[in-house]
């Protein structure tokens, strides 16, 4: 009797024990899963979980194995790391103040924030919670399309100007949601949950009529396809899925949203305007913002024109008479590349490119890898970053906070979850699922 009650006890304070325990783990794997939606929403609660894992990162970075998942994610961070450098030294050479480092120092955030990716999560939790976002602001699209009567649905951050943004934040998590469909078993709950999560994500980013970021999801969305399909040689379920997404996409791109189609069709017509002097409509207008963004780097050509002075520039240039009008109301040109040519010089474009050149080779050399965990991973992350890149055609990706937090808190994130699980590996600890 008093060792069965001993037992009893034992048990119990060893289930505390365990539990106390993970609650950190449980925690922190929250926090994660809920910062999409915090980019995605105005309040000021928005900052309390990144403050959270940020305070939370700075602890980690004691640890050794954290170090080391950082070294192992290097190419990554020095490009990260690359591109604060270089706006410390375009402020301190233009002498602007230090509140246009309000960019580089969300980038050093996340750097910081990255170390918790390094640590044991519940990751089937954070890629519910991706999907379970992704869903919700698909859902507050809908609304705002159908029930409000908004032509261009925005989220819940930031009004009609952020329609760009919510339709960049959408269609990452929909990839993302894509990347775990993949991997979830056939009809379980998860696979109708990240399935879920890829169809309200696209339907919601289609609401916001947002073409820039449409057209990048395309080829990311057909490489997600093309890794899983040479991983496990499944070519036909990879084939029907991508016919399946592309054909309900055209379907509701010209039957049930005609304005949607309008603004396609509409490019020729705008660029032919632009040719003949008259920037009119948002192609017009980018190809004005685009000539003053080339005309600012071939002036300052090594040190651009100043971190955040676009506007500036484009002002005096539209008083002077060499640019138009129109591009009054912008303060950013509408191209990533362009606007760190414009405001950084040369060497800020290169930055740029390094970002999305080393974070898609570290990506794509562990995206072929026989684990599930490891490839799942290296797959996430090398579709956010081809989202990106084709997306900074058309859009300042890093100008604007929201699509800027979510590019940087994944990729350096992703990566060095890759570190961990790399790690994990070479110590004899294949991946759990939860890794």
């Amino acid at each position: 009797m008093n060792a069965h009650s001993h037992d009893v006890a034992v048990s119990h304070d060893g289930t505390a024990r365990r539990t106390w325990h993970n609650w950190p783990t449980w925690t922190l794997s929250a926090l994660v899963a809920l910062l999409p939606l915090s980019f995605s929403i105005e309040p000021g609660i928005k900052a309390l979980p990144v403050a959270l894992l940020f305070f939370s990162g700075l602890a980690l970075l004691r640890h050794a194995p954290v170090r080391q998942d950082y070294r192992t994610a290097a190419p990554v961070m020095a490009a990260a790391l690359l591109l604060i450098v270089l706006d410390i030294i375009n402020v301190l050479w233009h002498g602007l103040g230090w509140r246009p480092l309000d960019h580089a120092a969300h980038v050093l955030l996340y750097v910081v924030v990255a170390a918790v990716f390094g640590r044991c999560l519940r990751m089937e939790l954070v890629w519910s919670g991706f999907s379970l976002t992704a869903i919700t602001l698909g859902a507050v699209c809908l609304v705002q399309h159908y029930a409000m009567g908004i032509p261009r649905a925005y989220g819940l951050n930031g009004g009609g100007s952020s329609a760009i943004e919510c339709a960049t934040l959408l269609l990452g998590l929909s990839l993302l949601a894509l990347v775990r469909l993949l991997y979830a078993r056939m009809l379980s709950w998860r696979w109708w949950l990240h399935g879920a999560g890829m169809a309200f994500g696209m339907y919601g980013a289609l609401l916001t009529q947002s073409r820039g970021p449409l057209l990048a999801f395309v080829p990311a969305f057909l490489l997600v396809l093309l890794v899983q399909a040479r991983r496990t040689r499944r070519w036909r379920w990879s084939l029907a899925l991508g016919a399946t997404v592309c054909l309900g996409g055209a379907i509701a791109t010209t039957t049930l949203h005609g304005a949607m189609l309008a603004r396609f069709t509409s490019i020729q017509q705008e660029v032919a305007g632009f040719d003949q002097g008259d920037p009119d409509g948002s192609i017009g207008e980018r190809l004005e913002m685009w000539r003053t963004a080339l005309r600012a780097f071939a002036e300052h050509p090594l040190a651009g024109i100043g971190v955040d002075r676009y506007a500036d520039y484009a002002k005096a240039e539209i008083a002077a008479g060499r640019s138009d009008p129109a591009i009054a109301r912008y303060n950013q040109p509408h191209n990533e590349y362009l606007r760190a040519l414009a405001t950084g010089g040369l060497p800020l474009l290169l930055a740029v490119l390094a970002m999305f050149g080393l974070a898609l080779r570290h990506f794509a050399r562990w995206a072929w890898h026989p684990d599930d965990t490891i490839a799942g991973t290296a797959t996430a992350g090398l579709a956010i970053v081809m989202l990106y890149l084709f997306c900074a055609l058309g859009e300042s990706v890093f100008y604007r906070v929201m699509s800027q937090s979510f590019f940087f808190f994944l990729v350096l994130g992703l990566a060095l979850r890759l570190g961990y699980q790399i790690r994990l590996r070479d110590a004899g600890r294949a991946p759990a699922a939860r890794a």
